[in-house]
């Protein structure tokens, strides 16, 4: 099975691609979607449409994995960020995908075993997990966090899907 994650933003879409067969699962690529905050709203979600896209069709995964927004103190930033997830479940769903979403919560306790885990606890569980490879890209500008934590996204997924005597669901 084949799991693409993604970590919702506006600026840094983060996403991470795992395949997942019986109990092995191994990191197949990661990265970030990142936008020109001096665009439109508008043409930065066109921007993350055809990003995920590319990457869907480059891939072909079997579901997409989502953090659930998380609603905190500043609200043009939820709206904005809860656009940039309608239009990737908008685009997962004309791929024929199914989406699953997560609360940060839940994909912290099952990634680090600790709900309220930290960044660095979260990137060095998914370390332990998907082996030392998984590490920054070099190439200059990166936002690691939101690439794990888009991996992060994909790993839970993969440790809380159902399997039935026909194989995984």
């Amino acid at each position: 099975m084949l799991i693409l994650g993604l970590d919702p933003g506006t600026a840094t879409t983060g996403f991470g691609l795992i395949k997942k067969e019986g109990k092995k699962i191994t990191s197949l690529d990661f990265g970030l979607i990142e936008t020109d905050k001096e665009i439109s709203s508008p043409q930065r979600l066109i921007l993350i449409h055809k990003e995920i896209k590319k990457i869907i069709n480059k891939h072909k995964p079997d579901v997409v994995a989502m953090e659930r927004l998380f609603f905190a103190a500043n609200a043009k930033t939820a709206m904005d960020v809860g656009r940039a997830c309608g239009i990737m479940i908008f685009t997962a769903a004309k791929a024929n995908l199914e989406v699953f979403e997560y609360a940060p919560m839940t994909i912290k306790k099952v990634v680090a075993g600790n709900g309220k885990a930290d960044k660095k606890m979260v990137q060095k569980a998914l370390r332990k997990i998907l082996g030392a490879r998984v590490r920054s890209k070099k190439n200059g500008k990166t936002h690691f966090d939101n690439a794990a934590d888009a991996l992060a996204v994909a790993l839970c997924h993969a440790y809380t899907i159902k399997v039935d005597k026909g194989g995984e669901k």
